[in-house]
C-alpha cells in the first residue's frame, strides 16, 4: 500500500505492518488503521517513531517506548480495556506513548497516562487511560533525550 504522508512524502506500507485500533484513538475514534514509520534521516533519536494514520494521511504522531524515558514504567491496566486485541505476553506486547513538541522544544513531554498497547502478533491495538497519579499527562523528556544523544 502506498501512502502519501505530510511528513515523509510517499511511503510503502506492507499489509502485514498495519496496526488496527478497533476503537480508534482518544479524540479520533474514526482513525483505526496506522503504521509505525521510522525517521531514517534523523536516526532513532531515543527510539522516536511516528504513528501514521492510513485514513487521514496528514495525521501522524511522534511516539516512543515509555521505558526509554521512565525505566520503571509499568501501569496497571484493566484486562477489559485490552480484550479486543488478543492475548498479550511479554514477547508480543509493544507499548508506546505520544510525544508533545511545543514551540519551546525544551518543554517536550510524553503522555504517560494514555499509552498505546499493541499486540505484535495480531497487529491489533488499543489506547488505554491509566487511572494513576503516578503517570502524568505531561512528563518532561527533553533532558532525557539530550542525554541519550550524548551517550550514543
Amino acid at each position: 500500500m502506498r501512502v502519501e504522508t505530510r511528513i515523509f512524502g510517499v511511503v510503502d506500507i506492507a499489509e502485514d505492518k498495519i496496526i488496527r485500533f478497533p476503537g480508534g484513538i482518544v479524540g479520533f475514534p474514526d482513525l483505526t488503521d496506522f503504521a509505525l514509520v521510522h525517521d531514517e534521516e534523523n536516526g532513532p533519536a531515543g527510539g522516536i517513531r511516528w504513528m501514521q494514520s492510513l485514513q487521514e494521511t496528514n495525521f501522524a504522531m511522534p511516539v516512543i517506548d515509555p521505558l526509554a524515558v521512565v525505566a520503571d514504567y509499568n501501569p496497571t491496566v484493566e484486562d477489559e480495556l485490552l480484550k479486543g486485541i488478543g492475548e498479550l505476553k511479554t514477547e508480543n506486547t509493544l507499548v508506546l506513548v505520544t510525544i508533545t513538541v511545543p514551540k519551546d522544544i525544551k518543554q517536550m513531554s510524553v503522555n504517560l497516562q494514555a499509552p498505546f498497547v499493541i499486540n505484535a502478533d495480531t497487529r491489533m491495538a488499543a489506547q488505554v487511560i491509566v487511572d494513576s497519579d503516578k503517570y502524568p499527562v505531561r512528563f518532561p523528556i527533553y533532558d532525557i533525550l539530550e542525554k541519550m544523544k550524548e551517550e550514543a
